[in-house]
């Protein structure tokens, strides 16, 4: 039987407390047994976020991190099992040198800042991209903490680092023609399913929902595979907005399977 329950959730810290004003609160009303099991998010808008306040672009990213860490809170809370973050595509790495290294210097921080967190509310982190392409502080952190998080269970939160979706399905048609010049693969045999067990995300449900923030309407190479019968949710809104300026997921009347029963507020 499925059932709505109202939820009450603190948009910035993700703890009530008696000083918070009623503007920091969202009630959401979710049918929780049709929530979407996968959300995939492309967070775009940092840098004109930094324009439009007239701050530089690296503000914009830090200020891009306060919104990871409101999303990740709210799924954790609803009970979104797997969220997908494009937090760096292979396409970043042609941005100037000192941004890329302040938005890895960003990443380190965040894993820091975070992984007590993560042991706290059972999120397991996991990554897909070229992570070898990382520079080794950060490959290492990134290992750490995967490692430290492996054993939870109530969610994963999954990073996309110098991710291209191109380049990810090419990888997995590579490793299929060695599997099978090597005999350890059946050319005859590779199905939808088994080709998905070459990509990123094998093991992992393909996204339900993908979200883009910043008025943009493309894909921009991400997660080109998984996404075919993904539903799409494209906004205005940039990501680093406050909790204030939130955007909505309206409950659909299409029959999708993550339809829900009044609106999904993501912290914005």
């Amino acid at each position: 039987m499925c059932y709505a329950k109202n939820m009450e959730f603190t948009s910035l810290s993700g703890h009530k407390g008696p000083t918070e004003t009623v503007e920091s609160q969202m009630t959401i009303d979710i049918d929780l047994h049709k929530l979407p099991q996968h959300i995939a998010i492309i967070m775009d808008g940092n840098g004109r976020w930094a324009q439009n306040h007239t701050l530089g672009r690296i503000i914009g990213h830090q200020k891009g991190v306060e919104a990871v860490q409101r999303t990740v809170r709210l799924c954790r809370e609803i009970g979104i099992k797997y969220l997908t973050l494009y937090a760096f595509s292979v396409e970043n790495w042609s941005r100037p040198d000192q941004e890329v290294k302040a938005l890895m210097k960003i990443l380190r921080e965040y894993l820091r800042s975070e992984l007590d967190e993560m042991l706290q509310n059972g999120i397991r982190l996991t990554t897909i991209g070229d992570i070898a392409a990382l520079q080794e502080p950060v490959r290492n952190l990134l290992q750490e903490t995967m490692d430290r998080t492996a054993g939870n269970r109530d969610m994963v939160l999954n990073l996309a680092l110098s991710y291209g979706g191109q380049d990810e399905i090419l990888q997995a048609v590579r490793r299929i023609l060695k599997d099978a010049q090597e005999g350890r693969l059946d050319s005859a045999s590779i199905s939808k399913a088994s080709f998905a067990s070459y990509l990123y995300t094998a093991g992992m449900p393909d996204p339900d929902l993908l979200i883009r923030t910043s008025g943009e309407y493309r894909i921009s190479n991400f997660l080109l595979w998984q996404s075919a019968y993904t539903e799409f949710y494209f906004t205005d809104v940039l990501w680093p907005e406050p909790a204030g300026e939130h955007h909505s997921l309206l409950a659909s009347d299409r029959g999708s399977p993550f339809q829900m029963t009044g609106i999904l507020a993501l912290p914005r």
